[in-house]
């Protein structure tokens, strides 16, 4: 009796010694191929979102192949476009950057100077000795941890330039790669795996869709409020405001920053508060109206594992890992929902 209870005990043990160490190569995994998983994972948004394009030229009588290239070739016209319309804006706004720069200073004029009476103060104190300085490794800033992943130009392009070739053939054998990842299954489980599949491409679907229509209402409505209230460049800044309140949690802040730092010195003070309190009200309407609308069916994700998703994304990937943590999120909670030994922790992510 007792030696079949330490063979359980044993057999506990190593199961969960196996677990923990699949969970480290799992995390060790993640992180040293950032810049892989990051471009697969976006060629699989990017061919969710094509896909009704492709298909759209299908019923044309298109080959498949045919139709895929002319949705990714419309993809990258229009990114092209995208880019080159922001470059310009951008360009006569860091053109009239020196002006803003300047009134910004003299309005942080009297907070610079009282910043270094304190640090005169601070200096006049008697230093310790240098055995009893304990000297502490700098903190990582945020723009580290936000940059993390990203390369040089060179290189970060490179990555990028793979995306449109994924999305093609992602698009090309969508049908072959679906019915071969079921087929990796047990007899007994490919219709689970068949279903857990469409319902992930369904929500990420949604997902993109969803914040694109959000992005783009926000961005026009934000350009539209502006415009009345006088903010120089709001044609380029109610885009970008408005595409940054998209952010998850630090879109608000994000939102606020452009029209905050081109108002100052340009707007009184109603006006530049008037600023603020549309951006907020904006994010609010987005977060609690429109998200629901368009995602709030398909993600069906608590607030707590959205947050605990972002910051460890955020910490392993950067700003990608902002971008992504949301869907790879909801994609976990879908197949934890249709496997037995892991509803429970399918029930703690959802609402």
């Amino acid at each position: 009796m007792q030696m079949a209870e330490s063979q359980r005990k044993a057999v506990r043990t190593d199961h969960w010694s196996l677990t923990l160490l699949g969970i480290a190569l799992i995390l060790a995994f993640v992180y040293y191929g950032e810049v892989i998983l990051a471009v697969f994972f976006f060629s699989i948004l990017l061919s969710f979102m094509l896909a009704p394009v492709a298909e759209a030229f299908e019923l044309l009588r298109l080959p498949r192949g045919v139709a895929s290239f002319i949705a990714v070739l419309l993809l990258v016209g229009l990114l092209y476009g995208i880019v080159s319309v922001s470059y310009s804006r951008a360009a006569v706004f860091v053109d009239s950057l020196p002006k803003y720069s300047q009134k910004i200073r003299s309005l942080l004029q009297p907070v610079r100077l009282q910043a270094e009476r304190i640090e005169r103060t601070t200096e006049a104190v008697q230093e310790p000795d240098a055995k009893d300085v304990i000297r502490v490794r700098p903190a990582t800033s945020w723009a580290d941890m936000l940059t993390h992943g990203f390369g040089s130009i060179t290189d970060d392009l490179l990555a990028a330039s793979f995306i449109p070739f994924l999305v093609y053939f992602l698009l090309t054998w969508k049908h072959h790669a679906r019915s071969a990842t079921v087929m990796l299954f047990p007899l007994e489980h490919r219709n689970t795996a068949f279903v857990t599949l469409g319902l992930i491409a369904k929500m990420l679907r949604a997902f993109i869709v969803g914040n694109l229509l959000v992005g783009v209402l926000i961005s026009g409505i934000s350009v539209a409020v502006f415009g009345l209230l006088g903010v120089p460049f709001f044609y380029f800044i109610g885009f970008l405001s408005g595409f940054l309140s998209l952010v998850p949690y630090l879109g608000v802040f994000l939102a606020i920053l452009p029209p905050l730092l081109v108002g100052l010195g340009e707007l009184e003070s109603p006006a530049l508060l008037a600023v603020i309190l549309s951006v907020v009200a904006l994010h609010l309407f987005a977060l609690n109206v429109l998200y629901p609308k368009f995602l709030g069916s398909r993600l069906k994700l608590n607030p707590l594992a959205v947050t605990i998703a972002l910051l460890f994304w955020g910490v392993v990937w950067g700003a990608v890992g902002l971008v992504l943590a949301v869907p790879i999120t909801a994609a976990m909670k879908i197949i934890f929902d249709h496997v037995d030994s892991l509803k429970p922790y399918a029930a703690w992510l959802g609402e």
